[in-house]
């Protein structure tokens, strides 16, 4: 791969190379290498220092450039490398300004030599409203690896995506989000803005809003199905660990699937909002109404803390769609005083769901379902297999309104804090059939009122003996009780409470 120096790239002036980005004027205006090489840019031979405290924003500025006018047939053929050390950009969308006039490119990689050995620190002059990164409809095919994020101007933003079919295949591999963020990656646009995957990560810091969120209402939408195909979004071995806030929020629906990994809230909102108040949600989904096929969540592998009562895990207000729990454990504080009466998991449910399933979980506290108001009973919607209820038992552990029963949520073979037994149903049922006496008191043919039972094998026939020769369950015709029987020495026959039915 042909690599390309400060002075090739400054030859025409960075600053005629910054303001042809993308367009087709500006593509043929930049020197290039031959069309068939592909191209490593490293940042620090444009002159970024990396040590901190130099403004390193316009060799960013100037790789991104050439990256853009070096598209070929709609495909990227540029790989941005960062190496070690500590960069400090300024200006918001250095690191990548996909703007108008739009040119469909598919391919942009951005490298670095670790999660924290290379850290890009963000600090324009104002936090919000200020993205790092911004792609309105021109790239797909984004990758970033081995690097940290850092904000250090509270309130900025990492990424602004904005898609009508463009914007999607976005890949994040062993990268770091540290500091104060608004957003992590807020998604807006009518379609697509799908396919996104992170590998490895670690979420840190603090977010206002979310890590991730979908999506802000702009550019004349007014219904929430006017931008509704967010699909497809996972997060795989993740270390999702920070202060406050939330980490998903899709108030326009979605498809996401988390496995594996850690996901931890250390701390508390520093002051209430009329939106959040006091709580960090890992996973919040606030907007009833979206597509069927943008209302999939699944969770596996994954253990959760709730390390204080404003701690939830899911608060999701589907009316449709399926929400999945496998093999996931919260109970790793259940042993806080708090923690009894926490309620991290919460619905709104209704005649046709969302469908609910916790398969192998162990869950602390209880879970809050809020119903939908019907003529009718609602279906049974959730369903909980083989978990471990840690605070409650069955029967109290899944509520609506303050410690109300939720008649339809079905618990099969749980284990909970009152028995060590599985429950098949919300409230305990008798069995249809009662299980086999053992062997010694299994029933006998039923004796006439004038005769004795038949006398057990260990006694001597005898129409009616005065003295049986030992001791025998047999009874004493006319004689109302019958005494306990003999011991056999077979399980469940010595106790002097059993019966013959």
């Amino acid at each position: 791969m042909s690599r390309v120096s400060r002075r090739r790239l400054l030859r025409g002036g960075a600053s005629a190379l910054a303001a042809t980005a993308l367009s087709t004027r500006g593509a043929s205006a930049v020197a290039r290498p031959p069309a068939d090489a592909d191209t490593v840019v490293d940042v620090a031979e444009l002159g970024a220092v990396g040590d901190g405290q130099t403004d390193d924003t316009e060799a960013f500025e100037i790789a991104y450039t050439f990256a853009a006018a070096r598209v070929s047939e709609g495909v990227g053929r540029v790989v941005i490398e960062i190496p070690a050390g500590r960069f400090l950009i300024t200006r918001p969308h250095a690191l990548l300004n996909g703007v108008a006039p739009p040119r469909p490119a598919s391919g942009l990689r951005f490298s670095g030599a670790g999660r924290r050995m290379t850290s890009l620190v963000f600090r324009p002059g104002t936090g919000p409203g200020s993205f790092l990164c911004r792609n309105q409809d021109v790239w797909s095919n984004l990758s970033f690896e081995r690097m940290q994020f850092r904000s250090a101007t509270p309130g900025a933003s990492f990424f602004d995506s904005y898609s009508t079919g463009q914007a999607q295949d976005y890949r994040f591999s062993e990268c770091e989000w540290m500091g104060e963020w608004e957003y992590g990656l807020v998604l807006s646009g009518t379609d697509t803005n799908s396919e996104m995957r992170w590998e490895a990560c670690r979420v840190g810091g603090r977010y206002r809003r979310a890590f991730l969120y979908s999506g802000l209402t702009r550019d004349g939408q007014q219904e929430p199905n006017d931008q509704d195909q967010f699909l497809n979004y996972w997060f795989t071995d993740m270390k999702v660990e920070y202060e406050w806030g939330n980490f998903l929020e899709f108030p326009y629906g979605g498809s996401i699937a988390c496995r594996g990994g850690s996901y931890i809230i250390t701390d508390r909102r520093p002051q209430s909002t009329p939106e959040y108040g006091t709580t960090s949600t890992f996973f919040r989904f606030p907007v009833a109404r979206h597509h069927d096929s943008v209302q999939r969540f699944h969770a596996q592998d994954i253990r959760f803390e709730v390390r204080n009562p404003d701690v939830v895990v899911i608060d999701c207000v589907w009316n449709g769609g399926t929400v999945h729990f496998s093999d996931c454990d919260d109970t790793g504080l259940a042993y806080k005083d708090f923690s009894a009466e926490v309620r991290p998991h919460r619905y709104a449910v209704g005649p046709r769901g969302p469908l609910i399933r916790y398969d192998s979980c162990q869950l602390v506290g209880r879970h809050e379902y809020r119903p939908a108001s019907a003529p009718d009973p609602l279906p049974v919607l959730a369903r909980y297999d083989m978990c471990l209820l840690r605070s409650h038992t069955a029967q109290d552990f899944a509520v609506t309104g303050g410690t109300g029963q939720a008649p339809f949520v079905r618990f099969v073979d749980c284990v909970d804090a009152g028995t060590t037994h599985g429950s098949s149903a919300s409230a305990p049922s008798t069995p249809s059939t009662p299980p086999a006496p053992p062997p010694c008191l299994a029933p006998s043919p039923s004796p006439s009122p004038a005769t004795a039972p038949e006398p057990s094998p260990a006694t001597t026939p005898s129409p009616q003996p005065a003295t049986p020769p030992e001791p025998s369950p047999a009874t004493t015709p006319g004689t109302p009780d019958t005494p306990a029987p003999r011991d056999t020495g077979q399980a469940g026959c010595s106790s002097p409470q059993q019966k013959s039915p």
